[in-house]
């Protein structure tokens, strides 16, 4: 939506999203906020930047042209691109009591705004399609808020609260499309000892039983959540995550996208070789649960850049035209995902919450990226 923002760096949107397409990944996932601060896509409640919301229109459209569908996130828990803060500051220069920036979860005045950006997002009309976001099939699904945390209450019951009344908010104006939280994974009182050594004020199996969300996310990043462990302690974490989530979602009757992961080349140098590790084994457990009409039912890696994006490098990136063996494993995993695709639809099928978004569902979802647009 950034780059997208100005027409002359849109070739680069068009470029990543063929790069994608070339190693068969079908889905993406990416921002449909930027709220306060510099060219916002939101400057203030209710009042948007029309020229980042045609670059969000471009976004879908080209997704559209080659075939991807899109996870769209609503809002940002962290400070980057506004997030989860700015709401309350805003709140709090129109005189609302507002002491910490949970109270994003309880605030009504903040509940509000954050209703209003739903939409505002959902009911806009593409200047590129002439399909107003809500009854665009190119959307797959919408995302509450990226990496969902609320550590002022540890119990999960201020996001349980939340996720409830937001899907239920969103789904009245959108029953078209699946509905995701953003949870990263971390677990509640009843499994704690499956998280690395902190809490968020999350719980995987609980919030995502709430009743409008369609299918559970994971992220996956040990190399940030275990930091001064060894690689096979990093490896080793990364193996249980994955089974735990995989047999939890079962239990709860979701499917599970595993929406984030990746291995910062800061901690490997030029070597790739840990990070193909990584990929493969995320890519393994995927293919190993879903080809077993498991829970996995895709994964995106963090994070697909083209060239001319290099202003979002974070380590984590995936330059599929640098990145030759990182690549090749991509898109030897994504064809063999997309080989057993047809054995995920029937299951799903019979999922009621799926049932509601049946057009969108078609789509081939299994391999994917997050793209910085």
């Amino acid at each position: 939506m950034y780059m997208a923002s100005d027409p002359s760096e849109r070739n680069k949107v068009s470029s990543a999203f063929q790069e994608a397409a070339n190693h068969g990944l079908n889905i993406a996932r990416t921002w449909a906020f930027s709220d306060g601060g510099y060219k916002p896509l939101q400057y203030s409640p209710g009042s948007y930047n029309e020229d980042m919301f045609l670059g969000l229109d471009f976004v879908i459209s080209e997704a559209r042209r080659y075939g991807t569908k899109l996870v769209l996130s609503l809002v940002n828990n962290y400070d980057d691109f506004g997030g989860k803060k700015q709401y309350v500051d805003w709140a709090r220069s129109q005189g609302q009591s507002v002491n910490s920036e949970d109270d994003f979860f309880t605030n009504p005045v903040v509940k509000g705004y954050y209703k209003n950006h739903i939409k505002s997002v959902l009911s806009r009309h593409n200047n590129f399609t002439g399909v107003v976001y809500k009854d665009d099939p190119t959307i797959m699904a919408w995302e509450l808020m990226n990496e969902i945390r609320c550590p002022s209450d540890q119990s999960g019951n201020t996001v349980q609260a939340w996720i409830t009344e937001m899907a239920s908010y969103l789904k009245s104006i959108d029953g078209n499309h699946l509905l995701e939280a953003g949870l990263e994974g971390f677990y509640g009182q009843s499994k704690q000892e499956s998280n690395p050594s902190f809490h968020v004020g999350t719980d995987f199996i609980a919030n995502n039983q709430s009743p409008g969300i369609d299918f559970a996310t994971v992220h996956s990043y040990p190399d940030q959540w275990l930091p001064g462990s060894s690689n096979e302690d990093q490896i080793s974490f990364l193996g249980r995550w994955l089974s735990d989530h995989i047999q939890d979602a079962h239990n709860i009757q979701k499917p599970v996208l595993f929406a984030e992961f990746g291995v910062s080349t800061k901690n490997i140098s030029t070597d790739s070789t840990l990070r193909d590790e990584f990929f493969n084994m995320v890519y393994s457990a995927i293919y190993s649960s879903a080809s077993d009409s498991g829970a996995a039912v895709g994964g995106l890696f963090w994070q697909l850049l083209a060239e001319g994006m290099d202003s979002f490098r974070d380590g984590y990136e995936v330059p599929l035209d640098e990145s030759s063996s990182t690549a090749t494993l991509i898109a030897q995993e994504s064809e063999k995902l997309n080989r057993i695709r047809m054995k995920i639809f029937p299951r799903v099928k019979n999922s009621k919450q799926w049932n509601k978004a049946r057009e969108v569902r078609r789509s081939q979802w299994q391999g994917g990226a997050n793209e910085r647009n």
